[in-house]
């Protein structure tokens, strides 16, 4: 079963979760090499250092801003618990980064929760009108059709929402992903609060 086990998953698998490279590797071998398997169980465990600080209150932070070619800038607000970790090297880098990926994928939400209600609703609509479109669908129990429904309606979103995005510079991540790496690296809870972006003249965030 170790066999199954690469050294890429144990280091990325650490780096998400804060963990030690045994806990990481444990986990994937008792997960038989699979990646989302292992990190869920380590989630369950309460195993991923990250994930035991997503609750504390992040009222430090900065501000950090980036232009690309005079054309496209953003502006992102980045927050974690101190003053001390605020003005370190590697939280200015995180939060020029995610800069970046707002000035290049142009995200229209921080997070999930900040999609509106009525705009969620519209999206739900639809998925549920289209799936009534096929026939096939009529046999399908109503749990299946619902998880369908939920997959669509997320699938549309993931690209509209920041932390859900693919990283620009690691696609192999989403940017909530990303960020726990450095939740992992500083010690503390860090979140993004609220972002904007322009470009020529057109304004775009939350």
């Amino acid at each position: 079963m170790t066999s199954k086990i690469k050294v890429e998953d144990i280091k990325k698998l650490k780096e998400l979760s804060g963990a030690g490279l045994t806990d990481a590797k444990n986990a994937l071998v008792s997960a038989g090499g699979d990646f989302d398997k292992a990190l869920a169980a380590m989630r369950k465990k309460g195993l991923t250092k990250a994930e035991k600080r997503g609750d504390r209150e992040t009222r430090e932070g900065l501000i950090e801003g980036y232009v690309h070619d005079g054309r496209i800038g953003a502006l992102v607000e980045v927050n974690c618990e101190t003053s001390f970790v605020a003005k370190t090297p590697e939280f200015k880098e995180l939060a020029h980064y995610l800069a970046m990926q707002v000035a290049s994928m142009s995200p229209l939400y921080v997070s999930e929760s900040d999609i509106p209600k009525k705009e969620k609703k519209r999206v739900i609509t639809e998925a549920e009108a289209e799936m009534k479109k096929d026939v096939k669908n009529a046999k399908k129990p109503a749990e299946v059709l619902a998880k369908i429904i939920d997959g669509k309606v997320a699938k549309y979103f993931e690209d509209k929402v920041l932390l859900t995005q693919a990283y620009i510079l690691d696609d192999s991540k989403t940017v909530g992903e990303f960020i726990k790496t450095y939740i992992a690296k500083t010690g503390e809870n860090i979140s993004v609060r609220q972002f904007r972006r322009v470009e020529l003249g057109v304004t775009e965030g939350v």
